[in-house]
């Protein structure tokens, strides 16, 4: 192994799209819609706009940074070219708390969806399950980059089918009765009447947006990044929040919000449950199992994301140098891969995926605020979009961060702090002794 050795650039626009897509259509759509379902009730359409409102400014201010500075790491490395060390490991930090949280989540999710396919109800056996899922695509991404993308590419084919079959068969299975109570004006207005419970959801579903960052974590492997990065997430953010929006619209209008959050809280697999009740309720056997290969496909992208980034702290000795070693065989860094697959592991243990979730929400919109200043530092000439696109973007998440529950987001500032520690024994580590 070399510790200098690059990652290879294997992956085109369709690649880069598939590896986006695969990080977004899982558990924001499976699990989260139904969370947000159980904040805002019938405002959960409106919040879902919202969110892709707010994921887009922050997608263009992600893709203009690849373009300009195209290597593994993301914000971790923009914060550190553009604003300060101190914000650069900021983000790397934050960057590992949300997505190994969201990555503890999807595989919390696809154990939930799989035993409710078998009819077992019993906590202890999801967590144990969700261990396995974890050990099982650890393995997969140390095994490189290039066979975690044909798997991702077959797991979102199927997930696009379930998540459009979901959709035509539910509008299909509308009562017209009931639009108006809970698609229309009235749903917006009750929304609106609830400003907290809005930003609440708005800011946990943004979270289900937010997996277009994996292309830019893994611009060291994309060819021609300058140009490939930019239309990858672009393309990946429409067509997510086409397929967000047609999937939370028709799981309200045909359960309604109440029992589209009950089936969250108790089945852990709300689609499945709201498929039952179409009028052709096969469709929810195609729900589940896309389902399970969709949480699959997003923990796969996750550590694939996480071990990148690790990777590129590691390099800079923000964590320990061990980290930064990359199998040449394989062109993995396999040992950051196993080191981000034990985190989330650990996370797993928690067994409950609001929990999860909600951590995740607080940490990726530090992270993006950071993203969203560094942006405003870029010169003119690498300027891609309007500066106003990123100061909405920073606005928006200094703001969202502060709306998930109090005891989220005080533990995520503890522990954004025991990172500064973590890095500066780290530091002192590496540093060479005198002779």
């Amino acid at each position: 192994m070399n510790p200098t050795t690059p990652l290879a650039r294997v992956l085109g626009l369709p690649g880069a799209v598939w590896m986006g897509l695969g990080s977004i259509l899982g558990t924001g759509v499976f699990v989260s819609l139904g969370i947000g379902a159980g904040i805002v009730g019938s405002g959960l359409v409106f919040a879902v706009v919202l969110a892709a409102l707010v994921a887009t400014a922050n997608g263009l201010s992600s893709a203009q940074l690849a373009a300009a500075h195209p290597v593994s790491g993301g914000t971790y490395e923009y914060g550190y070219r553009y604003l300060h060390p101190a914000a650069g490991f900021a983000a790397g930090w934050t960057f590992l708390l949300a997505k190994s949280a969201s990555a503890a989540t999807a595989a919390l999710g696809c154990a939930g969806y799989l035993l409710h396919v078998l009819s077992v109800d019993e906590p202890a056996a999801k967590v144990a399950l969700a261990l396995g899922i974890v050990v099982a695509m650890s393995a997969l991404v140390a095994s490189g980059v290039r066979r975690s993308n044909q798997v991702n590419t077959a797991i979102v084919c199927l997930t696009l089918l379930a998540l459009v079959a979901f959709a035509a068969f539910g509008l299909a299975s509308v009562d017209p009765a009931h639009l108006e109570e809970r698609l229309g004006l009235s749903a917006i207005a009750s929304a609106l009447a609830e400003p907290d419970a809005l930003l609440h959801a708005t800011a946990l579903i943004f979270v289900a947006y937010t997996g277009y960052g994996r292309i830019a974590t893994l611009g060291e492997e994309v060819r021609h990044p300058e140009r490939t990065i930019p239309r990858a997430i672009v393309i990946t953010l429409v067509a997510s929040m086409l397929l967000y929006l047609a999937v939370s619209a028709t799981a309200v209008a045909v359960v309604g919000a109440d029992a589209f959050a009950a089936a969250t809280a108790s089945a852990a697999a709300p689609l499945e449950v709201v498929a039952q009740r179409f009028t052709t309720p096969a469709v929810s056997h195609l729900v589940a199992v896309g389902a399970v290969t969709a949480m699959g496909g997003v923990l796969l992208n996750l550590v694939l994301g996480l071990s990148r980034v690790l990777l590129a702290m590691a390099r800079r000795r923000d964590v320990p140098r061990a980290l930064d070693r990359i199998d040449a065989l394989r062109q993995s860094p396999t040992r950051a891969v196993w080191a981000v697959g034990a985190v989330i592991a650990v996370l797993v243990l928690i067994g409950d995926v609001k929990t999860t979730w909600s951590f995740s929400a607080f940490s990726v919109l530090i992270y993006y605020g950071i993203t969203n200043l560094a942006a405003l530092r870029l010169p003119p000439a690498q300027r891609r979009f309007p500066r106003a696109i990123a100061v909405l973007g920073m606005l928006s998440c200094a703001v969202l961060a502060f709306f998930v529950d109090w005891p989220i987001w005080l533990g995520g500032l503890g522990l954004i702090a025991l990172g500064f520690v973590l890095r500066t024994l780290s530091k002192l580590v590496a540093r060479p002794r005198p002779s």
